[in-house]
């Protein structure tokens, strides 16, 4: 089970926490002891949602947990913020007509909201326990949980211990778990295998830039392939970002956090997919032998790319991997990506900014989205703009002419290095929360990862 979820059978052990709907609490109140009516009374008590009590018993230890929630607004994150406003001790759930999926989101929510990032800092933070809710998945609860924290956690650790080497590192571990396959291209292999680009952005690093390639499955299944942009630290190259830019660059990795909290949970479910997930790894970093504004670098694909800008390596380092990805023609290919400030100015910085030009997996990720509270909003791939990024002597500029439509943009230029795949699906993310909210600090972030694997889980059901 995952953090602060029990399995223990002997519930009556644990404390009440009785959730009464907004619209019955007046009923409620009503039927309590008229201790209860003056304790809440006595302690100018609200009933709006959210609104939390501890009951006394008549000894004056805690006789149970009063919360007040509207059930329009119950979703993943419902309870929280209850693991941490709570005292220590185990606690489960009395409420009426609990679905299954309300009860999986419960606990979901509950074991996210006591996240820790104590790897370099001890915390002493103490949380309450909840008994898994009856009619929970646990099996999802524990997957949600895992995957989720995986992505936080790669997202937080620092490039000097999450650096090419070390995401290589993890990602051999999720593959050694479920017996996936798993091939690396370091460093100068990556020109003897054709990935060009991701060897000329990480090539001035100390750590050698590498592409690694995992692979799980029948052949014989559906294949669902997923790419994520792995620049462990991006400098900006010689279009040297300032230093107040640089703070969060450990984050711009989060394209392949995504990309292997993902595939975690699919190889974990054992969906009937055959799957692959392809991440470059590298360092943008600046030596004598950085890439360099003006440079035309040849592609996987054979289309040749002007450099108009060293900090937009994301998107080169994505095209081989995609080409790749693409010349197996998979059923759906997804690729998440930490790839533009256009897409945080245009959706903000808790929203994943989603492209796609397959209006009906759109649909499905959309509903989905709404169901796990895990937004997306679609941008437009719109065709007009695809000479913003033209050049006059390669097939295409890895950087735009204006500042405007720089999300879309860069969507284009991936777009170019799709060709045979059924379908794609393009997520711009920021892999980081800026502010706390209910169950999720400051820090990294998982982003889109549950619509998409609930969205997958609906589609390739056993």
């Amino acid at each position: 089970m995952p953090p602060y979820i029990s399995l223990q059978q002997e519930e009556e052990q644990a404390l009440d926490i009785q959730v009464v709907w907004l619209g019955d609490y007046e009923s409620w109140l009503e039927k309590q002891s008229e201790r209860i009516r003056n304790w809440l009374g006595h302690n100018d008590f609200s009933a709006k949602d959210g609104a939390l009590k501890i009951l006394p018993g008549e000894d004056g230890k805690i006789e149970q947990v009063l919360l007040v929630k509207d059930p329009q607004k119950w979703n993943l994150w419902a309870l929280a913020d209850l693991p941490k406003s709570l005292p220590e001790g185990t606690y489960k759930l009395v409420i009426e007509d609990l679905s299954s999926k309300q009860a999986t989101d419960a606990a979901i929510g509950w074991s996210l909201g006591t996240y820790q990032f104590d790897r370099y800092k001890a915390s002493d933070a103490k949380f309450a326990t909840l008994v898994l809710p009856e009619k929970a998945d646990a099996a999802l609860v524990e997957r949600t949980v895992f995957a989720t924290n995986l992505a936080r956690d790669l997202v937080n650790i620092p490039t000097a211990d999450m650096g090419p080497k070390a995401l290589e590192a993890s990602a051999s571990q999720i593959a050694g778990e479920f017996e996936a396959r798993q091939t690396n291209i370091v460093g100068e292999d990556l020109l003897t295998y054709h990935f060009p680009m991701v060897h000329a952005v990480g090539r001035a690093a100390e750590e050698a830039p590498r592409l690694i390639d995992m692979v799980w499955g029948d052949n014989d299944h559906p294949k669902v392939t997923i790419v994520g942009k792995g620049v462990c630290f991006d400098t900006g190259g010689l279009d040297l970002k300032p230093s107040s830019a640089m703070l969060l660059m450990k984050k711009d990795m989060g394209g392949a956090a995504m990309a292997l909290a993902l595939a975690h949970m699919i190889m974990d479910a054992q969906l009937p997919v055959r799957l692959r997930v392809l991440i470059p790894a590298v360092e943008n970093a600046v030596s004598g032998n950085a890439y360099r504004p003006g440079d035309v670098l040849t592609s996987r694909s054979g289309k040749t790319v002007e450099i108009g800008n060293t900090d937009a390596e994301g998107r080169l380092v994505l095209a081989d991997a995609m080409t790749a990805a693409d010349e197996e023609e998979p059923d759906l290919l997804i690729d998440f990506a930490t790839l533009t400030g256009a897409a945080r100015v245009a959706v903000g910085a808790e929203i994943a900014a989603t492209f796609t030009d397959d209006d009906e997996l759109f649909a499905a990720l959309a509903k989905h989205s709404e169901t796990e509270s895990d937004p997306i909003w679609r941008l437009p791939l719109w065709p007009e703009y695809r000479s913003l990024i033209d050049s006059k002597i390669a097939d295409i500029n890895n950087s735009g002419t204006t500042g405007f439509a720089g999300a879309t943009t860069a969507g284009l230029f991936l777009k170019e290095f799709v060709e045979k795949s059924k379908s794609w699906v393009h997520f711009d993310i920021m892999a980081y929360n800026n502010r706390a909210r209910s169950g999720r600090p400051v820090g990294g972030e998982a982003f889109a990862i549950r619509a998409v694997y609930a969205y997958l889980a609906e589609r390739f059901s056993a």
